[in-house]
């Protein structure tokens, strides 16, 4: 929420249960330009003012927010990109998505009551009708951009982004198949058409009939809704939209629900001069522990980490960080048996779609850079790597479809052969320092002197 010293306020903390009285408090703050924190609800000393649902609510009021950090995360937002506020005074960094916005492409009752209902709950709306007359009806309800659909040979450019939820709602299996197709190339995090199963089951084949891969096929959601297959216009506009709000809280808030986390732990440490470098102390602890707190606070499809034989304490310490321990009998033929380890047992799970591998030596790759990695690998990107320079290197993730290359790369080479050998990959810089990985002595020293920094 921001206030002004007028008393003026835009956006909410509460949905009204305490708002009134946040802006008294702020209006007080910026008077006498001092910080406030304040709690209400369970444990707060405003007893006048408890809160329905029996929770609690902590806030912070910053009367001289730096307007610089707040202009950047705006624009950033404004760009259709995920953004992150930390300022002086808060004690965490606070991330925020861009605003739901809905791509109809349609025809009839069914497009305009979605419409309506989107236009009403303040998404952002594309809509896209094909013929005048549907054109002209949406005019008279105050839908005057609509974006008219001539021709399946000739569709208007499409915007999608991350944000974005497509939804088909007409059946012409020329057009189907084209915006389908369309919607698939692009970053929509949602992709549904309206209709029965087997209006689904034929709209899958004309798209595999296209040479769309399986993968992408399995995107497109249909019969959508949480009630699926609703005659009722009005129903199965809520039924819709309720579906796609759900889709995108889950990809606002777990990123990482669909993938699979890889920690490859089975090294020998042949070039570190003394004992098990994955032991040794780095900052009061393992480095292994640090390496084995990647994401902890995200919740993921699964965590893998794959360890050799004889290496119980390697395992304690990733079993008591969440870890599921899976063991390679045979770390010594090379990188790639980990690896292929790893992939079996995630190929295993049917909620997984993504691997991002990691390497326990790695104690400094940031949860922010691991993000970035996830948030490049949009629909139609098979893989995404790391990069310091010229150089590709761990961490990466990869999509389902290239677990059979990752699970048969030859001896002790790793997951860049499979990355190489693939056209429609993107690569994200790493920082040098979170590049610093432990294999020697000299090694440790210098990622202890990096922390010291």
């Amino acid at each position: 929420m921001a206030v002004g010293a007028d008393g003026r306020k835009c956006g909410y903390i509460s949905g009204g249960c305490v708002d009134a009285d946040v802006v008294l408090q702020a209006k007080q703050a910026i008077a006498e330009n001092k910080s406030l924190s304040l709690r209400y609800g369970d444990g707060s000393p405003f007893i006048d003012m408890p809160l329905p649902c029996g929770g609690a609510i902590e806030i912070v009021i910053l009367p001289d927010a730096d307007e610089a950090a707040l202009r950047k995360c705006h624009d950033t937002l404004y760009a259709r990109k995920r953004a992150q506020l930390s300022l002086p005074g808060l004690s965490a960094t606070f991330t925020y998505t861009p605003k739901l916005n809905v791509r109809i492409a349609g025809r009839g009752a069914d497009a305009l009551a979605l419409a309506r209902l989107v236009r009403a709950s303040g998404y952002g709306l594309t809509l896209q009708l094909r013929d005048g007359e549907d054109i002209d009806e949406a005019a008279l309800e105050g839908f005057n951009d609509v974006v008219p659909l001539k021709t399946p040979q000739d569709l208007p450019v499409s915007a999608d982004d991350a944000w974005t939820a497509f939804i088909l709602m007409f059946h012409d299996p020329d057009w189907e198949t084209a915006l389908l197709k369309q919607a698939l190339q692009g970053k929509a995090f949602y992709v549904g058409a309206v209709g029965s199963q087997k209006t689904q089951s034929r709209r899958q084949m004309h798209l595999e009939q296209e040479g769309v891969e399986p993968e992408q096929i399995a995107r497109v959601r249909g019969p959508v809704g949480l009630l699926p297959s609703m005659r009722d216009s009005s129903m199965l506009a809520v039924s819709a939209l309720a579906e796609i709000v759900g889709t995108y809280k889950q990809a606002q808030t777990s990123p990482f629900s669909d993938t699979a986390l890889i920690l490859l732990a089975a090294g020998q440490s042949k070039r570190f001069e003394s004992g098990d470098k994955l032991l040794s102390d780095l900052s009061g602890k393992p480095v292994l522990s640090h390496a084995a707190m990647h994401l902890s606070d995200e919740p993921c499809a699964a965590r893998i980490a794959v360890t050799g034989p004889g290496q119980p304490d390697r395992q304690r310490i990733l079993k008591s960080a969440g870890w599921e321990i899976v063991e390679n009998p045979d770390p010594a033929a090379g990188q790639s048996t980990s690896l292929k380890a790893a992939i079996d047992t995630a190929a295993g799970l049917p909620t997984v779609g993504h691997v991002l591998v990691l390497l326990a030596d790695m104690p400094f790759v940031s949860d922010r850079h691991l993000l970035a990695l996830r948030n490049a690998r949009t629909p139609g990107i098979s893989a995404v790597m790391s990069a310091v320079g010229d150089t590709l290197c761990p961490p990466a993730i990869f999509s389902r479809n290239t677990f059979d290359a990752l699970g048969n790369i030859p001896g002790d080479v790793g997951a860049r052969h499979v990355f190489r050998s693939l056209s429609n990959t993107k690569t994200i810089p790493l920082p040098q320092q979170e590049a610093i990985d432990v294999d020697t002595t000299e090694d440790l020293a210098r990622a202890t002197g990096a922390l010291m920094t």
